[in-house]
């Protein structure tokens, strides 16, 4: 086994073991001794390993194989057993989760002390960047409901992902030399891993924050980026540490989002054909027809677990997506540089007011779409 082929026979079994364990062993079970049973898992994750020990992968496919997915299968159920077990211990919060604390605090002072004209661009940055949806209208929340913008106020790999391409961009003129490559994986990493932990840790963010560990590590060591193992390996690691997640809508969402954009959006993607020359990094209708796929996709899969937790389905979701993802990526890349200028005493009112009418274009384009 190979690549995505491992983590098929590792990821997929664990993440039904765990399902299984979820089922069984809801965490509302009263706490008691739970050594025992992460023993047990841990002992399974070493026995996992004894075929790529002992067999051959090209002798012994099926051994492997087989072992490897009864193996992380009872892992995983295991790992449920034992959150379920643990659910009442509360363990103090250590340095870091108060440093990031004390970070988010700052960081949400310093965007309600910009000067911006309307008085809602305020809260809804924050709750864009931090996840702080308290000083948001009533109006404003039901207004991304309405046009099937909801999970742009969630944060999500969405907004990790426009984080780390900002912290990339930064840092492209570093360049890739070794001790480059390495400082850039350091800082990617880390503030991609801070970030996370300063706004509460969602289980869609981790899924992201696993994501660019797993692919930013491979990048360093010159390993080729496959998507799906990439998913895989992230499932794995997070029911491992945390199995309770897997109940949670946040997380299978965003799971089911990137299983589409794995499988169907690549081949949706192939249908517009390819441009040559310079035209294929400006072709706007390209752009266009890659966004409609992406939007696709994820909704081929997001769908139907929206309709039976929530009843409902985003009718304009292609227009949504289409208009407002691209629109609040321009407002986050916006407000951040916004809030880190103010941060050094050194912003432009241009800049702050160029931030405040994206907001405005953005708020305004939703309003269009749910009066539809």
């Amino acid at each position: 086994m190979e690549g995505a082929a491992d983590m098929r026979a590792i990821g997929i079994p664990f993440a039904i073991g765990t399902a299984a364990g979820a089922i069984l062993f809801p965490s509302s079970l009263s706490t008691g001794p739970f050594l025992f049973p992460a023993a047990i898992a841990f002992v399974l994750f070493i026995l996992t390993l004894s075929p790529l020990l002992f067999f051959r992968g090209d002798s012994h496919p099926g051994i492997v194989i087989t072992w490897a997915a009864i193996s992380f299968c009872i892992a995983g159920l295991f790992c449920s057993v034992n959150q379920a077990l643990t659910s009442g211990i509360q363990l103090p919060p250590n340095y870091l989760e108060r440093i990031s604390g004390k970070c988010l605090e700052r960081l949400c002072r310093s965007i309600d002390s910009i000067p911006y004209q309307t008085p809602g661009t305020a809260p809804l940055i924050k709750a864009l960047i931090t996840g702080d949806r308290s000083g948001l209208s009533k109006e404003t929340i039901e207004l991304f409901r309405a046009s099937g913008a909801s999970h742009i106020l969630a944060l999500s790999g969405l907004h990790l992902g426009i984080i780390y391409l900002i912290v990339t961009r930064i840092t492209a003129p570093v360049g890739n030399s070794p001790k480059a490559r390495v400082a850039r994986y350091s800082l990617t990493v880390g503030t991609a891993g801070f970030y996370s932990l300063m706004t509460g840790m969602a289980p869609s963010i981790v899924r992201a924050f696993l994501f660019i560990l797993i692919g930013e590590t491979g990048k360093l060591f010159g390993r080729k980026r496959d998507p799906s193992g990439i998913l895989l390996a992230a499932l794995t690691i997070q029911l491992a540490v945390k199995p309770e997640v897997i109940s949670t809508t946040g997380f299978q969402l965003s799971y089911l989002a990137m299983v589409g954009i794995c499988t169907i959006f690549p081949i949706l993607d192939r249908i517009y054909p390819d441009s040559k020359g310079i035209w294929s990094r400006i072709d706007p209708f390209r752009k266009i027809c890659s966004g409609a796929s992406l939007s696709v996709s994820c909704q081929v899969f997001t769908a139907p677990l929206v309709w039976f937790r929530f009843h409902s389905f985003p009718r304009y979701f292609l227009i949504t997506n289409l208009i407002a993802l691209p629109l609040t990526s321009a407002v986050m890349v916006l407000s951040v540089t916004t809030i880190a200028l103010s941060l050094m005493g050194m912003c432009p009112y241009f800049l702050i007011n160029l931030d405040d009418r994206a907001v405005g274009l953005l708020v305004r384009c939703l309003e269009i779409i749910s009066s539809m």
